[in-house]
């Protein structure tokens, strides 16, 4: 079994991580921003040293190739390069730089191909400049409507398409990716499970169902001095009840079943009126559709009236669960066996681009550990050490993956 090079892989980390440095230690690379486009230009100039192919899609994806045997469709490995605001230095890019030191360890062993191999960079997957999250593979995918995307402003009334157009990576829509033996994405966990079981290899079996839903309470303003309490509407004592009876019910549904009160709107949020209006959010995740739908039972239980106060209850979004291919896990985890790491089978908690790309291609994920949990933040961390157990992983993963394709094909 092949091994993956540490400290190439971290020269290589830190390399990225300096496209959009923050004082403490994370990045901001937004989508096409500056910063995006120096990260991408460098990627670029590293897999042509590498002799891959390049390819540009619509949606400015980029695809690196390196050609197999065989023109039989890629196993593709990736992730994206962009981030959220003050991110880390993991989230993301060490999906695209596994991938590519797969391909270094590859070409240095001379190892011959069956099967090409492709890395992707997915564009805008977090979302944090353009709304949504996800917004390429879910083009890809048909989830999303590209007219619309298009339509996407940022901060600064700049437009999606806009920026598109002037980032020099609008490719041709021939290019989108549309057919692959496998699509692998590494990622770091952004959660605690793995490092409080020591566990070096997640592997992922698909990516949590969820719900969200907007509850909504109405009441009446009034001085907060002079109005008796039994004479008060006052709906933010409601919401305080309503949120402790969510929170008692759904503890009561399952151990596994995460769920978040994520954003509250008090009106007008003045310390001497009593507020007229409160809203907040109520998101549940599980993988099971039935606990989900008993989730929603719980919502519509709250009061239409009390108090003297309104509520109404409406769905913002939700999402079936996705299921990994399970082949390509048992691929992972043969993997992590061979190299004697440990492994855990779970679901993600979090959305990836590959929950879109397993419904037209196999898919799977491999998750490495996250210090303290932390992503999303300059604090994220996660060791060096990991990161190349992870990328073995991979390395593994596609090349037996690319045998097991050749001999189906052959046959055929």
């Amino acid at each position: 079994m092949y091994k993956c090079n540490e400290a190439r892989l971290k020269e290589s980390i830190v390399a990225f991580s300096r496209f959009g440095a923050t004082e403490k230690g994370g990045v901001t690379r937004l989508s096409l921003s500056p910063e995006d486009l120096e990260a991408r230009n460098f990627f670029i100039k590293c897999c042509k040293e590498l002799g891959m192919e390049i390819r540009l899609d619509d949606m400015a994806n980029i695809y690196a190739t390196l050609p197999g045997k065989s023109s039989l469709p890629p196993i593709v490995m990736g992730s994206h390069l962009d981030t959220v605001v003050k991110g880390g230095k993991f989230d993301g890019v060490l999906g695209v730089l596994t991938a590519l030191e797969a391909v270094r360890t590859i070409r240095e062993n001379d190892i011959e191909l069956d099967v090409p191999l492709t890395i992707v960079n997915f564009t805008n997957e977090e979302g944090a400049r353009f709304e949504p999250s996800m917004m390429s593979s879910g083009v890809l995918s048909g989830k999303f409507d590209k007219a619309k995307m298009l339509k996407s402003i940022d901060k600064e009334y700049v437009s999606f398409e806009e920026a598109l157009k002037n980032s020099g990576y609008e490719g041709s829509e021939e290019n989108r990716l549309t057919e692959a033996s496998a699509y692998i994405e590494l990622h770091i966990e952004q959660g605690p499970v793995l490092e409080a079981e020591n566990i070096q290899i997640g592997v992922v079996e698909g990516v949590l169902g969820m719900v969200c839903y907007e509850i909504r309470l109405f009441g009446e303003s009034n001085h907060a001095g002079t109005t008796p309490m039994k004479l008060r509407r006052d709906p933010l004592f409601l919401a305080n009840n309503c949120i402790t009876m969510l929170l008692e019910e759904l503890g009561k549904v399952d151990e596994e079943l995460v769920y978040t009160i994520g954003r509250m709107n008090v009106t007008p949020n003045i310390h001497t009126v009593i507020p007229d209006k409160v809203v907040f959010t109520i998101e549940a995740r599980h993988k099971d559709s039935e606990i989900i739908a008993k989730v929603e039972e719980i919502i519509h239980a709250l009061p239409q009236l009390e108090g003297g106060c309104k509520i109404e209850k409406e769905k913002l979004w939700d999402r079936d669960t996705v299921v990994f291919d399970q082949e390509i896990c048992n691929q992972i985890e043969k993997a992590s066996n061979g190299y004697g790491y440990s492994s855990k089978r779970l679901y993600s908690g979090a959305g990836h681009d590959a929950q879109f790309i397993a419904s037209y291609i196999p898919s799977a994920m491999i998750f490495v550990p996250s210090i303290n949990g932390k992503s999303h933040c300059e604090e994220e961390e996660t060791t060096f050490e990991d990161c190349v157990k992870g990328a073995d992983v991979l390395l593994e993963t596609v090349l037996n993956l690319q045998t097991k394709v050749a001999m189906k094909e052959a046959l055929i």
